[in-house]
This record gives structure tokens, sequence and C-alpha cells, in this order.
């Protein structure tokens, strides 16, 4: 038999591609887990599929085509917590989410502060069902004291530098990191939360927060630690990330920087532009307890201001699992964290698409080009010989959040019974297809 030109065709699909602008229906051909052409006028004929197995022609009539979704910031807790989640049950998880790519925060144990753990991590993705990239730690078992091996930490793979988790409180140390992350042309993502202001607090610092009498994170908090760190890129030169950004005041700040021509860049977790802080007295939810806190509703406003208007360049889910009973305890026993990756496009298309806050286009970008752009990763694009990690997705299906049908090791998640629209058709991995919705 004659060997298939191609090795899996998707048809009749609209075709999203932010990092050149394609919207049209389209055909993409793939051909050895790469991009071989996109026929912009969707007429596949019947010379190029003849002698390809059904399985490998995909019908996306009706669905989005687009690049793989990248998540810039999740928490695969391997090694050191596997019970909560491992490299490959969250690659499958990500999968399922539509997202071919993530990148892996350092707060495992032991942390990500040298050379051999990255490779171990990215040992372990091999074979997995999204790609991985490790985002390394700025201090030494991520404690703010010591300045961690940044050029083996690059060496090993880095692709970003952070202490997610807790904020880098001695500004000479960030110092210091923002100017080794500039000599290696990476970013620092930092996780803004002044811990003078914050530490003991477990939710935000509000009429609500006091009404329950629950010790508060303030939104100043943030603010505070944001504008250091932009004074501190700005002073050395560097690239700034901002993860989950929460309130009025960052995204504020953010805003003026970026307007002063700064390098800094920020992201937002769909729980930050979903949920408010008055939803914990209705049930006292531990899957409600995160860092930072579920703001004010003026917060979650400025959230999707900055994701409309630019100021907010890219939406991560912030995936943190954790076991049942870690938070089957009192609210302020329980660890902070919810999972992400699998109901952050449906929250996109229910909160953001559908109100008419961004296009379908808007929304890719934020998830595509976006985070691949800050990052510097060869991903998130279907130009041709691109590597062929394609999101098919149904715009208008409506589905429940079920626990059970969580692919993650954990079920923490606060949207559990939620009724989104859109959902994931298939994920596809450098041309093989690692999730079908079917």
């Amino acid at each position: 038999m004659k060997k298939p030109k191609y090795d899996l065709v998707i048809k009749s699909g609209r075709v999203i591609d932010p990092a050149f602008g394609f919207g049209k229906e389209a055909d993409v051909f793939v051909k050895e887990g790469r991009i071989a052409k996109i026929a912009r006028e969707s007429k596949v004929t019947l010379k190029e599929i003849s002698s390809l197995p059904e399985e490998n022609i995909i019908d996306a009539s009706g669905k989005i085509v687009c690049p793989g979704l990248i998540d810039m910031h999740v928490h695969f807790r391997e090694p050191g917590f596997e019970g909560k989640e491992t490299i490959i049950t969250g690659c499958r998880a990500a999968a399922a989410g539509g997202f071919t790519t993530v990148c892996c925060m350092p707060n495992t144990s032991p942390a990500v502060d040298n050379q051999e753990t990255i490779e171990f991590i990215l040992s372990r993705s091999e074979g997995a069902d999204a790609r991985l990239y490790v985002v390394g730690a700025i201090t030494k078992d991520l404690k703010g004291a010591e300045l961690a091996e940044i050029g083996d930490l690059v060496k090993g793979g880095a692709v970003a530098i952070s202490d997610d988790g807790a904020y880098v409180q001695n500004p000479e140390i960030m110092r210091r990191a923002l100017e080794y992350a500039k000599m290696f042309d990476i970013p620092i993502i930092t996780h803004a939360e002044d811990e003078y202001l914050c530490s003991g607090g477990v939710m935000n610092e509000s009429f609500e927060g006091t009404r329950l009498g629950m010790k508060g994170r303030p939104a100043v908090g943030e603010v505070i630690a944001v504008l250091r760190d932009i004074k501190l890129c700005q002073f050395v030169g560097g690239r700034l990330h901002v993860a989950h950004v929460s309130t009025a005041g960052a995204v504020e700040a953010i805003r003026q920087a970026k307007k002063e021509g700064l390098n800094v860049t920020a992201e937002a977790a769909p729980h930050h532009f979903t949920l408010t802080d008055d939803a914990i007295g209705k049930e006292f939810d531990t899957n409600l307890k995160v860092n930072p806190p579920l703001r004010t509703k003026k917060d979650v406003d400025a959230v999707i201001k900055g994701l409309v208007d630019g100021t907010i360049d890219c939406i991560a889910s912030d995936h943190a699992p954790h076991c049942e009973e870690e938070k089957d305890v009192e609210f302020d026993q329980a660890p902070p964290g919810m999972i992400g990756l699998e109901t952050t496009l449906g929250l996109v298309k229910t909160y953001l698409i559908d109100k008419g806050y961004l296009s379908w286009a808007d929304a890719i970008r934020k998830m595509t080009v976006g985070p691949a752009r800050i990052l510097g990763l060869p991903v998130g694009t279907l130009e041709k010989d691109s590597s062929a990690d394609i999101t098919i997705i149904d715009p208008d299906k409506k589905w429940t959040v079920k626990k059970e049908k969580f692919h993650s090791k954990s079920q923490n998640s606060p949207f559990i019974g939620w009724k989104l629209s859109g959902k994931v058709s298939h994920t596809i991995l450098g041309g093989k297809a690692v999730y079908s919705g079917k």
C-alpha cells in the first residue's frame, strides 16, 4: 500500500492562530509530528486522504482549531508530594484541559534550586501527555536568604526563575536575581505578596473577612510588592512577570509600568476573574482558599479590564493540587490552592468570551503565543514546520464540572457542579492525539 502523504488531517475547522492572525475555516495537515500545511480554502481532496486510516482524519466542522494551549503556571508536586499529583497525572490533566505545554513551579521537595532536580523533572516528563518546562527557584530552598545558582538552573533547562508561593522579601536579593536573570535573558516570576503584611492571613482582608473572623491578606500587600519589584526592574532593566494578579491596585501599577516601556508582563488565574471573597462565607469551602486570596468585585472587574486592554498578557491556571484529607479541615488550617487545568478553558469561554469581554482570538492569544513569547518557548503557533501541538475546541459544548471526571490525581476544585460552555474535543501533541473527548 502506498504510504500516506500526511499522517493526520484536521478537516473544516475554524483555524485560529493569533501568532499570524489567521481565523478562517481551513484544513490542517500534519506530517511526522509537524505542521505540513494549512489549506485555507478548506478543500481536502480524496487523493490527499484516501490512504489515511479513518482515525487519522478528524472532522472539525463547527469547531475551533488552534495551537496547543500553554499554561505557564502549574504545580505538579513531583518530587516530594506525589500523593497530590505526579508529572504523569498532571500532564494527563493538562491534555484533558486542552493544554499541550505546561511550566512547573519550583515549590517541590526538594525545591527546584539546582540543575540535577531540573534534569530529574524533565526526565520524568518523557512520554507524558504534555510538553513540560521547568521554572527554577530564585533562592535556595525558596527561603529568600541566598540566591540559587541561576546559571546552573538555566544550563539545566529552566525557562524562568521564581520563588512562587513566597515573596522574595529582601530587595537586595531580588535586585541581584533580576541582574542574573537579565544576563541569561529569562524572566523572573514574582509571587507578589509582602510577607510582613500577609503572613498568617487566610483570605482577603475585607469586611467579609472581619465578619467571618478570619485573619486577612490585605490587597495593599500585593500592591506594595508589585510596585517594589517594578521599581527594581526599572533600575536593573531586567524582565519581570507578575504571577496571578488579583487586585485593582496591582493591575494599575502594571498598566503604568507598561506605559513607561518597562519589560513587565502579567498573568491572571481563572479564580481571580470568576470568584469573589464573599463566596467563602456561603459554604466555607476550603477549595476557595488560595494565595493570593479571592478578592472583591472591584478587584475582579479590574482583572477583567486588565485582560481586555492588554495589561494582563496571559491566563494561567495556577493548578495547585491537594489531597482530600488536607482540605477536609477548618478553613484556616487548610493549605491554599485549587486545581485548574481542566476547568480553565470552560471558565474563559463562559465568563470572558460569552460575556463579551474577549473574542476567541483574544482568549487563545493569552493561552498560546502570549506565554510562549514571555518564556521564549518554541511553541504556540500553527506555522508551517512548527510542532503539531493542536487543540480542537467545541466552542458551545455545554458541560457540568464533575469531581469523578477529573484526570488530575486531586479533586480540590471549587467549580464542581458549575455549568460551563466550551470544551476540549481533541488535544494533539506532536501530531498524536493525547486526549479525545469522545
